[in-house]
């Protein structure tokens, strides 16, 4: 599922050139514009105390800038950030290392915060609550705990599953923040910029056309950038106008609503081979041949943010956008009371 053009996960050849295009403090975060008041207001109030920054919780769908975030933070207070995730931190030792290396007001910033181990998150609490780390040196009646002093510091933590956050951990964050999808404004100039950072020409139609197809999303918006770059370097003389980039993202087989061929074979499957749903997740998941969870994960999210698709407690629906979208012609459920039966063509609107 990395391979997918439009897929919000990052591929290793692209960590060094997100790094360069990575805002480097808060007038240069584009959108997310209450999210940016509240954390300068925290910033400013931090700096006036000369304290460490609260611990802050960052939520919100992959690809959205949590990381950039947490990068923006530390530049801001001008002070070093760890980096970690909480896969990586299988032991105590692991987490208590990362601990006693760090100085007044560093950042610890912990990606897949919710995927700490229950001993790991054992060991976190009375660090970033007392700023303290407990020790047991021994074993059996020997045994004795030894409370070392920590340096106040920092621990933003980011995720994408609050929900899978214990709720202990996520009491001891003094700030929790959301982050949202972007809109076509947003995007469009994070498309500009990008372009200017590469030394690629581009018009305002070409940066329009790429972040219309971006989900809302800052990562795929760049990965599409670089794609019609290539593109037009190659069959266009270097320049990304609007032409070039439908050329391009056509050839990448994604839509103007930012549909890529696995989601629009998710959505045919359920309209040709079950008649529009109700099917269940795990049926759907055999006839494409994919992992039921990769669906419901990756897939399905930005399905059910277009309207296409619908979970009911019996299965997956294909919605009569899906239809329409696919230039399917639909039927109305009498049974249905969201839906009006009749035909449709594509040149209809839609009541």
């Amino acid at each position: 599922m990395d391979d997918r053009t439009i897929s919000t996960q990052k591929r290793p050849e692209e960590v060094a050139v997100d790094a360069a295009l990575r805002p480097k403090n808060l007038a240069d975060m584009i959108g997310q514009d209450q999210l940016r008041d509240n954390l300068g207001i925290l910033i400013e109030a931090a700096r006036l105390r000369n304290e460490a920054l609260d611990h802050i919780l960052l939520y919100g769908p992959p690809g959205l800038g949590k990381t950039s975030m947490a990068h923006v933070l530390a530049n801001e207070m001008g002070v070093n950030m760890k980096i970690t995730a909480g896969p990586a931190i299988e032991r105590a030792g692991d987490l208590a290392a990362i601990l006693t290396n760090l100085r007044k007001g560093d950042i610890l910033f912990i990606d897949e915060v919710h995927r700490l181990g229950k001993v790991v998150e054992e060991i976190l609490y009375p660090a970033m609550e007392d700023f303290a780390l407990d020790i047991v040196i021994g074993k059996g009646p020997s045994a004795r705990s030894i409370r070392l002093k920590l340096p106040r510091f920092t621990v933003i933590g980011a995720t994408t599953r609050l929900a899978l956050l214990t709720a202990p951990l996520r009491s001891r964050f003094g700030a929790v923040y959301r982050f949202d999808f972007y809109g076509q404004p947003a995007l469009e100039e994070i498309v500009r910029r990008a372009a200017g950072l590469l030394k690629v020409e581009i018009t305002d139609d070409g940066a329009a056309e790429i972040a219309r197809r971006a989900r809302g999303t800052p990562r795929v918006s760049l990965r599409l950038l670089r794609r019609v770059r290539d593109y037009a370097q190659v069959r266009a003389g270097g320049t990304i106008t609007r032409a070039v980039a439908e050329e391009a993202l056509a050839l990448l087989e994604v839509d103007q609503q930012g549909l890529d061929d696995l989601d629009r074979k998710l959505l045919r499957a359920i309209i040709e081979k079950f008649d529009g749903g109700p099917v269940g997740l795990e049926t759907i998941a055999a006839s494409l041949s994919e992992d039921s969870g990769t669906i419901m994960e990756v897939v399905e999210p930005y399905l059910l943010q277009l309207g296409y698709l619908d979970r009911t407690p019996r299965g997956r629906v294909a919605t009569r956008l899906a239809y329409q979208h696919l230039g399917v012609v639909w039927t109305g459920d009498v049974t249905s009371p969201t839906q009006q039966p009749g035909l449709w063509d594509e040149s209809s609107e839609l009541p």
